[in-house]
């Protein structure tokens, strides 16, 4: 898999074969862009990234990605309805500060989107609040209370009552551990056993 994917970690593999050839993506919080690379190059997928860190988007330029610098959290009215196939965040959903008016926004610009985010409902942090009583510190969930970028965690439960308060339909669903990994598992107890959640959602009707 890693050979085939030319090294593509294994959540963003995963994520790749849920995006149809030759759309048009936009990749929300983009990094240095290695999923967008390795949509142009397999998929022949076309797009933009945003980023906010002038260090990725550096990176992103060096590479030929189309790259804008913006905070997320200002929205996305640059862009107009249905512009885009998919709208894609990775491990950025719990580090802003409206997650459910973008998840809206997300799927106004784009007929479908994908997010990802830890778990907050995995066993590690239930335990570590049962036995300890403080914030729990885990790989998924690696800072202090105090010095996280994370300011709206959930569990599997609470995003998809979200979605389904707000409409959203979830398409798809996938868990993997902090390796990035699916484990059989986990398709039985998503919500304990799932540390990083994977999931394609649209608007109901979309």
């Amino acid at each position: 898999m890693a050979r085939a994917l030319q090294g593509l970690r294994s959540d963003l593999a995963l994520i790749s074969r849920w995006i149809r050839q030759g759309s048009r993506v936009l990749d929300l919080g983009c990094g240095d862009g290695s999923l967008l690379i390795y949509l142009r190059d397999n998929r022949g997928v076309s797009g933009y990234g945003l980023e906010i860190d002038a260090h990725y988007i550096v990176q992103c330029m060096a590479a030929g990605v189309n790259v804008i610098q913006t905070d997320l959290d200002a929205g996305l009215h640059e862009f107009g309805s249905g512009q885009f196939d998919y709208v894609i965040m990775t491990q950025t959903l719990q580090a802003v500060h409206f997650p459910d008016r973008l998840l809206l926004e997300m799927l106004r610009i784009g007929r479908e989107g994908i997010v990802t985010f830890p778990n907050f409902g995995h066993w590690k942090p239930r335990l570590h609040l049962a036995l300890r009583g403080v914030m729990p510190v885990t790989r998924a969930l690696p800072h202090q209370w105090y010095s996280t970028p994370n300011i709206h965690l959930c569990t599997l439960t609470d995003f998809e009552r979200l979605c389904h308060a707000r409409g959203i339909e979830v398409l798809q669903r996938a868990m993997v551990n902090i390796e990035h990994q699916e484990i059989p598992l986990m398709r039985i107890f998503p919500n304990l056993l799932g540390e990083l959640a994977i999931y394609r959602l649209r608007l109901h009707g979309g």
